[in-house]
């Protein structure tokens, strides 16, 4: 772990930077008291959540029939081949 006043963190930046990067900490204090420090971030990787639901509930055998009519009118099904 690395200390540098705020003037240095300032000026040092793009070094400091490099050194988070590689694994470091950096520690910016001032008046000698810890302020902030400079971790290097990882990302976090979320959990996948497929088939959270799974065994929750059923779909209708006929699910894809439900109200067909209703959405070939909506989508104009039969339209074009009239005209």
């Amino acid at each position: 772990m690395t200390l540098v006043n705020i003037h240095e963190a300032e000026t040092q930046l793009s070094h400091l930077l490099e050194a988070v990067a590689a694994g470091e900490s950096v520690t910016i204090v001032r008046a000698g008291n810890p302020v902030a420090r400079l971790v290097r971030y990882d990302e976090e990787k979320r959990e996948q959540r497929l088939g959270f639901l799974s065994g929750r509930g059923t779909v209708p055998e006929h699910f894809d029939e439900l109200e067909a009519d209703q959405i070939e009118g909506l989508f104009g099904v039969g339209d074009a081949a009239s005209a």
